[in-house]
C-alpha cells in the first residue's frame, strides 16, 4: 500500500535541528487554544459575535501601519517564523473527545482545522513588527497546496506536535511547510506534511499587502526556498492546462473513447444497428451518477475566524468528512486519507450563508477512491449559487473497489480531471 511507500521526505534539516526528540521540553510549547487565542490578541478580534462590528471599525485605523513597498520591509529568516506547537492528548485526556471518531483514531477534519489556524499564526510571526502588538495584515488561506500522510492511523491518546515556517514569501503571498508527528515509546515520529500558500490583505481584507521577504541563508534553506518557486510555476501550469480552459490531450481522449465503446450496448445484432444512445454498464463498475453524496451547512458564527468571515479549517473539515463518507459508500468499507490537493480558496463565505457541499468520485483505481467535493454559497436574498471551494481527496480503501464510469461528456472531464490529480499524487509518494 501506499504507507509503505510512503516513506517521509526528510525534514528539512534546519528543522531537524530544531525538532526536540522525546518529551521532553513538549510542556512548555504552546497548544492549539493558545494558538487561537494569540491569533486574536494579534488582529484584535472580538471573542462576543456582537462586538464584531466595532472590532473591525478599529481595524480600519491600521491602514497607516501598512508598507508602501515590500523594500520597505525588514527581512526575515526561516528560523524566524518557526513555531512548534503541542496537541496534549495523550497528557490531557479532556480534550481527546473533540478529536476521536468512531473508530477510536483522530478524526482527520480536527487536524485540518488546527493546520489552518497554524499555518496563520506562522505568517504573522513572519510579518511581525516589534512595536506594534497589533498586525495591521489580514491573512488569510489562499489553498492548500497538498498535504500527504504516511500513516494510516492517527492515535487519540498519545502527544502530537506541529512543527512548520514560512519555506517562500512572494510580493503578497507565503507558502508555509508544516510536520506534524505523534508521541511513540518516546520518540516523535512523522505522520504528515503539509504545504499551504497564505495571501496577506489591508486590515479590511480588501486589497493585497506587502509582507516581508525572505532571506535563505543555508544551502539546505535555498533549496526549500527554489521548491516553493517551483510549486507556484507548477499551480500555474496545471491551471493553464486545466480541462475548463484546454482539450483533453490525445491519449485522454483515447481513454474516453474507449470508456464509451465499453459500454455500447451490443446486444442487438451487427454493429449497424448499435445505438449510440443505448448503454450499458461494464460489469464491476458504477456510473458516476450513482456514486455521490450532498450536504448542507449552516453558517453560525461559532464557525467565524478572526475577521468574521467562515473559518477556513471548518470548511476543510466539513468537505473532509463529506468527501470521506462518499468514499466509504462508495468503497463499501472504511476509507483512510492519503492525501489532500489543490484546494484553492475562490472567495470567502459568510456568516449566515447556507453553504451546499458535494461530493462525487471522480476516478478509481484498485483500492483507491478519487473525491472531488464542490462546495458553494447560497444566497437566500438573491437566490443565486457560487462556488467558495473545490476539494480534491485520495482515499484507500481496504478493500479493492468498482470502477466508476462516466456517461456524459462533463463526467468524462471530471473523470479526466480526478485522473490527472490521482497521478500527481502517486508521483509524489
Amino acid at each position: 500500500s501506499a504507507y509503505r511507500l510512503c516513506t517521509m521526505r526528510k525534514l528539512p534539516s534546519v528543522l531537524a535541528r530544531t525538532l526536540t526528540s522525546g518529551t521532553s521540553g513538549s510542556s512548555v510549547l504552546p497548544d492549539m487554544s493558545e494558538v487561537r487565542s494569540r491569533l486574536r490578541d494579534i488582529v484584535g478580534a472580538s471573542t462576543n459575535w456582537r462586538d464584531h462590528v466595532q472590532a473591525m471599525q478599529e481595524r480600519k485605523a491600521l491602514h497607516t501601519l501598512l508598507a508602501k513597498r515590500q523594500e520597505d520591509l525588514p527581512p526575515r529568516r526561516m528560523k524566524d517564523s518557526y513555531l512548534e506547537v503541542i496537541l496534549p492528548l495523550g497528557s490531557q485526556p479532556e480534550i481527546r473527545e473533540k478529536y476521536l471518531n468512531v473508530h477510536n483514531s483522530v478524526r482527520f477534519g480536527r487536524i485540518l482545522e488546527d493546520l489552518d489556524s497554524l499555518g496563520v499564526l506562522i505568517c504573522y510571526t513572519h510579518t511581525k513588527q516589534e512595536m506594534q502588538p497589533r498586525s495591521p495584515l489580514s491573512i488569510v488561506t489562499a489553498l492548500v497546496d497538498k498535504i500527504n500522510l504516511c500513516k494510516k492511523i492517527i492515535y487519540p491518546d498519545c502527544d502530537i506536535k506541529f512543527t512548520g515556517n514560512v519555506s517562500w514569501v512572494g510580493r503578497t503571498s507565503m507558502e508555509v511547510k508544516m510536520h506534524m508527528l505523534q508521541l511513540h515509546d518516546g520518540d516523535y515520529s512523522p505522520v504528515l506534511d503539509a504545504t499551504f500558500v497564505m495571501v496577506a490583505r489591508d486590515p479590511e481584507n480588501k486589497r493585497p499587502a506587502f509582507v516581508n521577504p525572505l532571506v535563505p541563508e543555508t544551502p539546505e534553506e535555498e533549496e526549500i526556498f527554489k521548491q516553493g518557486e517551483l510549486n507556484k510555476l507548477k499551480r500555474i501550469d496545471f491551471s493553464t492546462a486545466s480541462l475548463l480552459k484546454m482539450a483533453p490531450t490525445a491519449e485522454e481522449r483515447n481513454i474516453i473513447h474507449d470508456i464509451f465503446l465499453n459500454t455500447l450496448d451490443t446486444r442487438q445484432e451487427g454493429e449497424a444497428t448499435v445505438s449510440f444512445r443505448s448503454r450499458k454498464l461494464p460489469p464491476n463498475s458504477v456510473w458516476m451518477e450513482d456514486a455521490k453524496l450532498k450536504g448542507l451547512q449552516i453558517c453560525h458564527p461559532q464557525e467565524r475566524n478572526i475577521f468574521n468571515r467562515i473559518f477556513g479549517g471548518f470548511l476543510m473539515r466539513k468537505a473532509f468528512e463529506l468527501g470521506w463518507a462518499t468514499a466509504c459508500s462508495y468503497g463499501g468499507s472504511r476509507p483512510f486519507i492519503v492525501s489532500v490537493d489543490d484546494i484553492m480558496f475562490q472567495r470567502p463565505v459568510e456568516v449566515g450563508s447556507l453553504l451546499l457541499l458535494s461530493g462525487q468520485v471522480c476516478y478509481t483505481e484498485k483500492n483507491y477512491i478519487q473525491v472531488r467535493v464542490h462546495s458553494e454559497v447560497y444566497d437566500a436574498d438573491t437566490r443565486e449559487h457560487q462556488t467558495t471551494n473545490i476539494f480534491h481527496f485520495t482515499f484507500i480503501s481496504e478493500n479493492e473497489v468498482p470502477r466508476v464510469v462516466p456517461k456524459t461528456y462533463g463526467e468524462s472531464m471530471l473523470y479526466l480531471d480526478g485522473k490527472r490529480h490521482f497521478a500527481a499524487i502517486m508521483k509524489e509518494i
